[in-house]
């Protein structure tokens, strides 16, 4: 129990803290989808085309591609957000490189810096030096941050996602449920789930779980928006496919959508959990790459059973959430109507 406590504890914990980053902090939110996308840039791609298209075709040329891939999660973090963040594609770059060798989060950090820092060099710097100037002086300063915040990174956030991993393989079924639903309805906040778990660097079961969950919890949000009538059919695919695109829509209507994600991302949590869908592609909990990654490193039948399982429980949340949150639904405003004059004057308008 202790363990389960735990684990949750420092998981919500966390999920505070890079709330708060994403919220308070300049640019926070841009940042965080910088990392996400180089979670897809990475991660996805090791996880599909070293262990799917590689080992199970037993093609070199992807497994060397995949492990590469993966292997420069610093490097993209370290170009993505800053670019995220609207810096100028030289330094983002000149950032990158410098960051070889470390991992995502370190790469995280110093391309934040780099963020704030690149476009005040670029101010202060005359027309014509400031890009060369510029990236001369953020490559050791990308660097060296990246060499500083590394042991801190080693001793809190992956020995956080090394708790929740170890609670999840001690208790599954509990901490597929709370994992499965929290993860669920990160992936529906502005928050990304996809930052979240590459940064915690979870692997094993605890990020099966988080995978399937997001998979299962997509099919909830599909329902909920569709008998709900929050949108047209465009905002049903949307919101099944990346949940971010609708962001209006959900801080509008933020108690039946989170609650009914948590209950759908829980119960496909479970499916993960019985069928124990391990998951060591760390930053792939989202509908489309949790779809995909699993299959990676599981028996191909017991994923497409813990799919099933999944999607049958994200239905089911759907559903009654869809019942429960009937008159909780946030209508758009009408837009008003200009009333149009209906009586003819006898005066004539000349053009």
């Amino acid at each position: 129990m202790m363990t389960i406590l735990s684990g949750v504890g420092l998981l919500l914990l966390t999920l505070a803290g890079f709330s708060l980053f994403s919220m308070k902090m300049p640019k926070g939110s841009l940042a965080m989808s910088g990392m996400a996308n180089a979670a897809i840039a990475t991660f996805l791609i090791e996880a599909v085309h070293k262990y799917i298209t590689g080992d199970l075709f037993n093609l070199e040329f992807f497994q060397t591609l995949g492990g590469t891939s993966g292997s420069l999660g610093g490097v993209a973090a370290a170009i993505a957000v800053p670019l995220s963040m609207g810096a100028n594609p030289v330094l983002a770059i000149t950032a990158g490189v410098a960051c070889g060798g470390y991992g995502i989060l370190p790469g995280f950090i110093a391309g934040y810096i780099v963020g704030l820092v690149s476009p005040i060099l670029e101010k202060k710097l005359p027309e014509g030096l400031n890009i060369i100037v510029g990236a001369l002086a953020i490559a050791p300063l990308a660097r060296f941050t990246a060499i500083a915040v590394d042991p801190a990174v080693n001793a809190t956030l992956v020995k956080i996602g090394g708790t929740i991993t170890a609670a999840a393989e001690q208790s599954p079924i509990v901490m597929g449920f709370l994992l499965g639903g929290i993860m669920k309805m990160i992936c529906t906040s502005p928050l990304s789930s996809m930052a979240l778990t590459a940064m915690l660097g979870l692997k094993g079961l605890a990020m099966g779980i988080a995978a399937i969950a997001c998979v299962g919890g997509s099919f909830t949000n599909g329902l909920i928006f569709s008998r709900l009538k929050l949108g047209d059919k465009g905002n049903v695919i949307a919101v099944m496919l990346e949940p971010l695109t609708q962001a209006p829509i959900i801080t509008a209507n933020p108690i039946p959508i989170y609650c009914s994600n948590f209950l759908g991302g829980g119960l496909a949590g479970i499916s993960a959990a019985v069928f124990h869908i391990v998951n060591d592609a760390p930053g792939t909990a989202s509908p489309i790459p949790g779809l995909l990654a699993p299959f990676a490193f599981n028996s191909p039948v017991n994923v497409v059973c813990a799919l099933a399982f999944a999607i049958l429980g994200g239905i089911a949340a759907g559903l009654l959430g869809s019942i429960v949150f009937k008159k909780r639904v946030a209508k758009p405003a009408a837009e008003p109507v200009e009333e149009e004059a209906t009586e003819i004057t006898g005066s004539l308008v000349l053009e």
